[in-house]
């Protein structure tokens, strides 16, 4: 079977959830399937790593692509007729988009429908292409895959796909995320929080994520209990982080509040590992990865009611509404006043995350392949 596959996400030192899946997913393919061919398409030169055995043939096409009008050209002029000069079996798009121009029968991964529910928080050009494209796009993919029941049925709600066409495969978790000792743990405490105990929050900081009402809720646990603790936030600043900034001004207990920006992967796992508990309270999610890794890590979990996390969470984490700040700043109280509850959904997590691998996630993804191209 000779496979394209469009690879623009795959970037060294800046992948993040999408790039992430693309890169686990394609990795187990090409390694388990060496009598396939794959082409990888990207939009700027590209690191050899990820070119991941004999049988990838890499492929630039002008231009990077990323803005709209830069989508446009990419998917619907460069890849269209690069499809059509390679002629494959199948192609598979795992980053949202695809190309209406082209005839090959197309795999497309649906992450979320976020500029769907949140159009406000985009900009105008991003808007327009989303609202036009995205139902195009889920329409005229040949299948599906999405990232979590949720997503699946939210696609299949907004934009009346056949559930047939749609299947399930999740995340899985990268082996950096692991439990550490209790010397290390507190290593970490040292070098980041001053030696104390963090929570912790992992992820870009924009709106949806809901970092601004973390923050608020911080103040309110501290004011609340005179607690020691720290919250550490690892993550870039992505776009319109003025309520974040607001709510640090605001915030009487400011020196406890570390925005480390971006941080190595190796570093973050060590984080995670070493934190009090995962504050993951973002107002929607299609899966939620960072819930996932402190699940590894046998970290506790403090996460929304809302969109597929609670799906992603189970019974190891606890749910809170994002949208309240009382009721995440309560969440931070009973896992600071509780080491019982903690160790109980430390213990829920060791069965939970075992729903989730990317092995599994990668049989799903080339079991849908063969569909596609075959049907």
């Amino acid at each position: 079977m000779k496979i394209a596959v469009n690879t623009r996400m795959l970037l060294k030192n800046r992948m993040e959830g999408i790039g992430g899946y693309a890169h686990e997913v394609l990795r187990r393919l090409v390694e388990q399937h060496p009598e396939d061919e794959f082409i990888f398409f990207f939009d700027r030169p590209f690191d050899p790593v990820f070119c991941y055995g004999k049988n990838v043939t890499p492929v630039v096409l002008f231009p990077p692509a990323r803005h709209p009008i830069l989508f446009i050209c990419w998917f619907e002029w460069s890849l269209a007729n690069a499809l059509e000069k390679w002629k494959p079996d199948v192609f598979l798009s795992p980053d949202n988009f695809l190309s209406l121009r082209t005839g090959i029968r197309t795999v497309l991964v649906t992450h979320d429908l976020a500029p769907a529910h949140y159009p406000g928080q985009l900009t105008c050009s991003q808007r327009w292409y989303y609202q036009f494209f995205l139902p195009k796009f889920n329409r005229r993919a040949t299948n599906i895959i999405a990232v979590s029941d949720y997503t699946k049925s939210d696609i299949i709600r907004r934009y009346d796909i056949p559930p047939e066409r749609i299947v399930v495969a999740g995340n899985g978790c990268r082996d950096i995320f692991v439990p550490l000792e209790g010397a290390r743990q507190q290593e970490i405490r040292e070098q980041f929080a001053a030696g104390q105990p963090y929570f912790f929050y992992a992820g870009a900081v924009h709106p949806r994520k809901n970092v601004h009402r973390l923050i608020e809720a911080f103040s309110q646990f501290k004011q609340a209990t005179a607690s020691p603790a720290k919250l550490l936030v690892a993550g870039r600043f992505a776009w319109k982080p003025g309520a974040v900034k607001a709510a640090l001004e605001n915030s009487g207990f400011r020196q406890d509040i570390h925005l480390l920006g971006y941080v190595e992967d190796e570093v973050l796992a060590a984080l995670m590992a070493s934190a009090l508990a995962c504050t993951y309270v973002s107002l929607f999610e299609g899966f939620g990865v960072p819930v996932l890794e402190a699940m590894h890590c046998e970290v506790p979990v403090i996460t929304s009611n809302a969109s597929a996390l609670p799906e992603v969470a189970g019974p190891a984490a606890l749910l809170v509404n994002p949208e309240s700040v009382p009721d995440i700043a309560a969440a931070m109280q009973q896992l600071w006043e509780r080491q019982d509850l903690g160790k109980q959904l430390v213990e829920q997590g060791r069965q939970q995350r075992a729903c989730f691998s990317w092995e599994k996630t990668a049989s799903i993804v080339y079991d849908t392949l063969l569909q596609a191209a075959r049907d």
